[in-house]
């Protein structure tokens, strides 16, 4: 039986790009002095384990995975853009980082949303799930908001700039192109499986999901919310990684359009350095791997 193709992904970090293979993830980051430095690092075994081919449980697994993993990255990519070479003694940081990183995710996901709704739409409508499909379009708003006015930081524009360059790399590598800086730039900064698409399929199964949930106390609706919230996510990620598989089928295309489209808001036009540095960090996976599989992730 012929091995199931790998889909490679990554993320954009501090200056750099980070590339998730199979059983290595690498990191490539473009130092003060125009050099670009680079580190491998394996996969914990939970990866490649049986649980990963379970799914749904396995979209659970990638979703912690790539927390993890992407806050270690930030944190590597934002000493070496300093001009430091490796993190030593920072996993309280790190740990820190990612607990308040969820918190606000959850602020702005599940407990802004409610309280707008509970206080300024609910007196005004008697429905429940009218009510509920409201709150789904409420945090649908500030979340798009938000990712729109984080754009205008000139940091965060940056790290935008090497996720379209990120893109760009994975788009040229999946279309069979050569990993040349003129090559790879001729390519769109939208992938059908960026975490940014993931999170408007989130978005949108979580009105579907929170519509039957009533009207009882905010505080049990917060609670419902969040129980529900790891379910979705892992609904959502079979969908993305289904539409990877299909996405020539005209259909699914149109399904993904929306996707498409706001990445706009999470990705930036890189320059020539910025890819160099995505096709980098994608070389250094392949060179830690010793295969160039076409193959999966968020990309």
């Amino acid at each position: 039986m012929a091995k199931k193709p790998f889909y490679y992904g990554g993320q954009a970090v501090m200056e750099g790009v980070m590339m998730r293979g199979e059983k290595h993830y690498a990191i490539a980051v473009r130092q003060e002095n125009t050099e670009i430095t680079t580190i491998t690092k394996s996969l914990p075994n939970i990866s490649n384990g049986r649980l990963r081919k379970i799914p749904f449980i396995r979209g659970i697994i990638a979703l912690i995975e790539a927390l993890i993993i992407g806050v270690k990255a930030l944190m590597y990519s934002a000493d070496v853009s300093m001009g430091e070479e490796e993190i030593k003694g920072k996993s309280a940081v790190l740990w820190f980082s990612l607990l308040i990183g969820m918190v606000l995710a959850i602020g702005l996901f599940v407990a802004i949303p409610l309280l707008i709704t509970n206080y300024a739409v609910e007196p005004h409508f008697e429905s429940s799930i009218l009510i509920n499909v409201l709150n789904g379009l409420v945090r649908l708003v500030i979340i798009i908001t938000y990712m729109w006015a984080i754009g205008y930081l000139p940091d965060i524009r940056r790290v935008f700039a090497y996720h379209g360059a990120e893109h760009k790399t994975i788009n040229a590598y999946e279309d069979g192109a050569a990993l040349e800086v003129s090559e790879v730039k001729k390519y769109s900064t939208a992938h059908p499986r960026c975490g940014t698409s993931f999170m408007l399929v989130v978005l949108v199964l979580a009105i579907i999901a929170y519509m039957f949930i009533g009207r009882p106390a905010i505080y049990l609706r917060f609670a419902y919310q969040l129980a529900l919230l790891p379910a979705i996510a892992a609904v959502s990620y079979e969908l993305i990684r289904l539409s990877a598989r299909r996405n020539k089928n005209p259909v699914v295309k149109a399904l993904l359009l929306p996707g498409m489209f706001i990445q706009r808001l999470t990705t930036r036009e890189p320059d020539d350095e910025q890819i160099e540095v995505g096709i980098t960090a994608l070389k250094t996976v392949f060179d830690a791997e010793k295969t160039q599989d076409t193959g999966e992730g968020n990309v």
